[in-house]
């Protein structure tokens, strides 16, 4: 008897990390499926994938120059302490 070996179904955290194959089209089918039957029961991730989808937006559009000096260094700032995080 053959039977197919059915793949969980995906927690919060593991969708998470899936968004951003899925934006670019890079994810695997089965793990497309997956993560689309997770949105479709998951308000709370598919508004995060609705964020995400406005930031690469938005970045995609902003200029340095746009930015205020203060905005600039506070990002810079987030940075540094993420570089220094590891």
């Amino acid at each position: 008897m053959l039977f197919r070996r059915r793949r969980r179904a995906i927690a919060c955290r593991q969708a998470v990390e899936l968004m951003t194959e899925y934006l670019e089209g890079t994810l695997a089918e089965g793990d497309r499926a997956r993560l689309e039957a997770h949105l479709a029961d998951c308000p709370h991730c598919t508004e995060y994938l609705a964020q995400l989808r406005d930031v690469v937006g938005a970045a995609g559009r902003v200029e340095p120059d746009d930015l205020p000096d203060e905005t600039v260094d506070e990002l810079v700032a987030l940075y540094r302490a993420w570089r220094t995080a590891d």
